[in-house]
């Protein structure tokens, strides 16, 4: 949509053509039940019919000549605190329409004027906008675009004028257009009724005096009352009623005539006590007097019931009418979006309390219809966007929003804050679980390596443990059985050939055990090859063998401690 000016005066025929074709900001307090003067339903009403005329205050006080007079003087104040001259304008914004009593030429400021009136001026000069008034403000900046509207109240002189800055509100942009979106709805499906002026009581004749009284004549006491008289009209009275009210006009009419049969009561009583005034025999005209006494005060109070039964019986019509109403459209809503609605209240036993007459009760339970209507629509729009949002980001992470139906409630951007947190969360709970699973298999993997390294190695000692055992085993019984090599000496070498002695270097300790070993073991390879020796070098190898078992068996047990 775009925002169009319109070259149009203020107050001539195609001013209030355009205002057939369009939603005036002065009407948009009305149409939100805000305005003290007019109704929605009289602003349903006009717009049915056709009537072009502005619904609001903004008329009413403008279309007066003092209006015009007071606007004029108050418009060089204005200009005076914007610095810019202001010049009256008609712009519309798709259906919308603001006529504004003046705007910058730039656009950026309008200015708003209302006659001096001691509250509002009390409320502006604290910088408080009432309610009422909020409407029109924000509408004329959304239609023009403006970027403020200065709110003036004044009576046309510096004494009496106050004013304050109003600012853009993104969230009465939103109720504006919601509630006008519903009040086309309402509209499209309006039916005229005649509007009838609140009932008031039809005249009655009121019924006669009541006189007793008492005289001697002839030495005897006499009593004179039109107390028969009395009762005959009260029947009557009673009689042209109906009997049980079933409109508006009934109700009033039984409300006046409840007032008569009290004032019957206290006539009667009053009679009564002038007759005893008297002392005279009244004992018949006493009985009779209970007796319509009685009579009206019975009527009276089962009348009296009859009201209330009927008051009750009418709220409670269009209260339920209301609610049905009501529960349709949050069903129709839900349908809309695929999602359950929330509960949202509404306050029609509320905006009924204290009101009598049934165009009072309609006009209040409607405008609370509007306004649950435009709420839950908000409602239902921020749902919608919240569950796409649901749908985009968290496809893959679903179980983490069980509570969706709490937090699609939310403003959008802190929903999509809430998911994207929450999933930021997940995964990395997740990335922690998956690098403490990997750490824990690593553990095992590296203890399991660990432990066969380790069952290696003992296999390898206990296996070198052995040869060295054997070896020592074979060394000691080579010294112990000598074989040939003895029985060669014996025979004083004969037959034998002799072999020199190897040259066995001393066993040096300190040095690795590993290439001690070794060496020894070599030296054990040398005896056995050279076992044909004389007896002399066979004693020397066999000392030299006994002290390398000893030494095997002292370094084995190093060898342990190194490994």
């Amino acid at each position: 949509m775009e925002r169009i000016q319109h070259e149009v005066m203020q107050n001539s025929p195609e001013w209030y053509a355009l205002l057939l074709e369009t939603d005036g900001a002065s009407e948009t307090a009305a149409m939100l039940g805000l305005s003290k003067n007019i109704t929605r339903t009289e602003l349903l009403h006009a717009k049915h019919s056709g009537i072009a005329k502005e619904f609001s205050d903004f008329v009413q006080e403008r279309i007066l000549d003092h209006g015009h007079e007071v606007e004029a003087l108050a418009r060089p104040m204005a200009e005076e605190i914007i610095g810019e001259e202001l010049y009256p304008q008609t712009w519309t914004y798709g259906k919308l329409r603001a006529s504004t009593d003046g705007l910058t030429m730039d656009g950026t400021v309008a200015w708003e004027h209302k006659q001096w009136a001691k509250d509002l001026a009390a409320s502006v000069a604290r910088g408080e906008l009432p309610d009422k008034h909020q409407p029109q403000c924000q509408q004329i900046m959304l239609v023009t675009g403006a970027e403020q509207v200065l709110f003036m109240v004044s009576d046309g002189t510096p004494e009496n004028c106050v004013h304050m800055f109003v600012k853009p509100n993104a969230k009465w942009f939103d109720r504006i257009k919601a509630g006008w979106a519903i009040f086309h709805q309402d509209l499209d499906h309006y039916q005229p009724v005649e509007v009838i002026p609140a009932a008031v009581a039809a005249p009655v004749m009121a019924l006669p005096a009541l006189s007793i009284q008492v005289a001697i004549e002839n030495g005897m006491m006499c009593l004179t009352d039109n107390i028969a008289i009395f009762g005959a009209y009260l029947k009557s009275f009673i009689a042209e009623f109906p009997e049980k009210p079933s409109n508006d006009q009934d109700v009033v009419n039984r409300k006046a005539a409840c007032k008569t049969l009290q004032d019957a009561q206290d006539r009667l009583d009053a009679a009564e006590a002038q007759a005893l005034g008297q002392i005279a025999p009244f004992d018949a005209m006493q009985r009779t007097k209970e007796l319509y006494w009685a009579l009206a005060r019975t009527t009276r109070l089962a009348w009296e019931k009859d009201v209330e039964a009927a008051e009750s019986k009418i709220k409670l019509g269009i209260v339920t009418k209301a609610r049905t109403a009501y529960a349709e459209h949050m069903a129709a809503l839900a349908k809309r979006i695929g999602h359950q609605m929330p509960g949202l209240p509404e306050n029609f036993a509320v905006v009924i309390k204290g009101l009598r007459t049934t165009v009072s009760l309609q006009n209040a339970v409607d405008t609370e219809l509007a306004r649950c209507k435009i709420a839950s629509n908000e409602v239902a729009d921020r749902i919608q966007v919240n569950l796409t949002t649901l749908r985009e980001l968290a496809a893959d992470h679903d179980f983490l929003f069980a509570d969706t139906a709490q937090i699609v409630l939310k403003e959008s951007d802190d929903l999509t804050a809430l998911v994207k947190l929450r999933i930021s969360e997940h995964q990395a709970a997740e990335a922690k679980r998956l690098e403490d699973e990997r750490a824990k298999i690593r553990a095992e993997e590296e203890a399991k390596a660990e432990a066969k390294i380790k069952a290696e190695q003992e296999a390898i000692q206990k296996q070198e443990a052995e040869q060295q055992k054997a070896m020592a085993v074979q060394v000691a019984q080579e010294i112990r059985a000598p074989g040939k090599s003895a029985e060669a000496e014996d025979t004083g070498g004969r037959g034998l050939k002799s072999h020199p002695v190897p040259a066995v270097a001393p066993v040096q300790t300190g040095n690795d055990p590993t290439t001690e070993l070794a060496e020894s073991l070599n030296l054990v390879r040398t005896f056995l090859d050279t076992r044909d020796m004389p007896t002399k070098t066979r004693n020397e190898a066999r000392a030299i063998l006994v002290e390398f078992v000893k030494f095997s068996i002292a370094r084995k047990s190093q060898l342990k401690q190194v490994v």
